[in-house]
């Protein structure tokens, strides 16, 4: 059987990363435990990393917006001698699957992006002390930082040579990061790209590779002052306090399907998909943050957002095959924006902050899963503000249109809410809306005027908000043929005309990463050159050098 992988944890499981509060200040140190990798078969050396290693990290961000939103900095360090991280485990990548190599480089530039938006999302700053080799993917947990020091000695250089010694590439965000983020001239990316022993010293920083360089015996020195200056000079609130993110309540089946308090998941492998259902709210909204910071990790949209996340990552990961995901909703749409409200209306608190930065990360999740996604309406549902969101998230919506016999569900509506235009955006840096209406920008100007409106399927029809409205006679036919007709194309053609037309619009550093540098990685990761038996994967280690195919295609 498939070894199921789990995407929760805590502090008290930590195998790989350890973290010391003081005050404004956490240091967070990368203590990879060499036998506790995911799979049996490798060992990770040197501070290497496994989707096992990224996890834990994920989870150490999360928890330190949530639970110690009093921290203004985080320094990121090793606590291992010579060496800060020496990336993915090449064993690792040699031996794991395509699908899985897939979905572990999508987790860790999700994860990055998360700790590199720390700053402008939740005011905490992460910074990176090197010391030793930094190299590929470790080079690249650096780079998502927003500050870079490093020490001036023999053994201490960053280093992206995953093209030389791999023949694959920088594929967490490398390529990108040093161009778009760090501005390094594009040259010196070739060199820098092209070299296994990478760059040391000051010519580090003359590169624009790193922010600074500090002598060995000055160097812890250093970053102690560096974070206080640092924390000094942010803006964030000081003195807060956090709350428990609690372990969710998951019940999972012997059929596969998955339950939580505000999530369920229903598994039809006969037929390839995943029926998602979310749940409105069976309590009132908050009186107020200081009831809604009471409630803590249960606070309804917080609790909706853990339980929405681990179920999308439990699909992507331990659900290969499972080729659609629809999406329904049910409940009282009212409370539902009621609930939202509370947030939207108190942006500044930093709970209320926090929340709805997540919903923001957890519906660029959606946006990210390489699944053919269609969302239903039907009567009863609450397709209202965040959750609209997924009516333009997904490939295709379809909504029931008047009343259906036998059904005495409220008829099916959709409400926007003030968060529809502007708290969620996409990693194109638009709202779904605005991205929905490219062409058309005062489409997304009038839809304001209609906040806080019930709009049946005829209105949202209209307005472009569904794809389909269907009635009692058609309803259940039009959307079976859907279903059946998506199973029936390549998921590799769905993948790749789903990934094109779901990011129109601009581009950003983060749409590069995901629709571009990734989509070459993971290319090149089924070209023999990289994973075949000659490769450069399998060779490493070995002495002898991949044997390539020259060809150029």
């Amino acid at each position: 059987m498939t070894q199921v992988i789990d995407f929760q944890t805590d502090p008290s499981k930590y195998r790989h990363w350890r973290v010391e509060y003081d005050g404004e200040i956490a240091n967070l140190f990368m203590d990879v435990d060499e036998a506790g990798g995911l799979f049996p078969g490798y060992e990770l050396k040197l501070n290497s990393y496994d989707l096992g290693v990224d996890i834990e990290l994920a989870d150490v961000v999360q928890r330190m917006r949530f639970e110690h939103p009093e921290v203004k900095v985080v320094v990121m360090q090793s606590a291992k001698d010579k060496v800060f991280c020496a990336g993915a485990n090449i064993r690792m990548l040699g031996g794991a699957s395509h699908a899985h190599k897939v979905n572990f480089c999508k987790f860790t530039n999700e994860t990055r992006n998360t700790f590199e938006a720390a700053e402008a999302d939740s005011g905490q700053m992460y910074m990176a002390a090197i010391k030793g080799a930094c190299a590929g993917g470790g080079y690249e947990l650096a780079l998502a930082c927003n500050h870079i020091m490093l020490t001036n000695d023999s053994a201490s250089s960053v280093a992206l040579p995953e093209v030389p010694l791999l023949a694959v590439l920088p594929g967490t965000g490398g390529l990108t990061r040093v161009t778009d983020k760090r501005k390094v001239r594009r040259d010196l990316a070739d060199v820098f790209c092209s070299i296994e022993e990478g760059v040391k010293g000051q010519r580090a920083v003359d590169w624009k590779l790193v922010d600074e360089v500090v002598a060995n015996s000055k160097f812890d020195a250093a970053v102690v002052e560096r974070a206080a200056d640092l924390a000094a000079a942010s803006s964030k609130q000081s003195g807060l306090s956090g709350i428990e993110l609690t372990p969710l309540a998951r019940r999972f089946g012997d059929d596969g399907s998955v339950s939580y308090s505000t999530v369920e998941v229903v598994i039809d492998r006969e037929n390839g998909r995943a029926n998602i259902t979310l749940k409105g709210p069976e309590e009132v909204a908050p009186a107020d943050m200081d009831a809604l910071q009471a409630q803590g990790a249960e606070a309804y949209l917080l609790r909706m957002a853990r339980e929405f996340d681990d179920a999308l990552l439990h699909l992507r990961l331990n659900e290969r095959e499972v080729g659609l995901m629809v999406f329904r909703t049910q409940g009282d749409a009212d409370m539902l924006l009621a609930h939202e409200e509370l947030l939207l209306a108190n942006k500044d608190h930093w709970l209320a902050n926090e929340i709805l930065k997540y919903w923001k990360r957890v519906l660029k999740r959606v946006d990210m899963t390489s699944r053919s996604l269609v969302a239903l309406v039907e009567h009863g549902s609450c397709f209202a503000g965040m959750l609209a969101e997924l009516l333009w998230s997904v490939d295709r919506s379809y909504m029931m249109l008047e009343e259906f016999e036998g059904d005495n569900r409220a008829l099916a509506a959709v409400s926007l809410s003030e968060g529809n235009f502007g708290s969620y955006p996409m990693g194109n840096d638009l709202t779904r809306l605005q991205t929905r209406f490219l062409v058309d920008p005062e489409d997304v100007e009038a839809l304001k005027e209609r906040i806080g409106e019930a709009l049946d399927a005829e209105g949202c029809d209209d307005l472009g908000l569904i794809t389909y409205a269907f009635d009692d006679i058609d309803w259940e036919d039009e959307v079976r043929l859907f279903m059946e007709e998506r199973a029936s194309f390549s998921p590799d053609a769905m993948t790749g005309m789903e990934a094109n037309l779901r990011f129109a619009g601009p581009e950003t550093m983060e749409t590069r990463i995901f629709g571009r540098l990734t989509a070459w990685q993971n290319w090149i990761f089924q070209r023999p050159n990289a994973v075949g038996p000659d490769g450069a994967l399998q060779r490493y280690g070995t002495g002898k050098r991949g044997d390539y195919n020259m060809e150029r295609v």
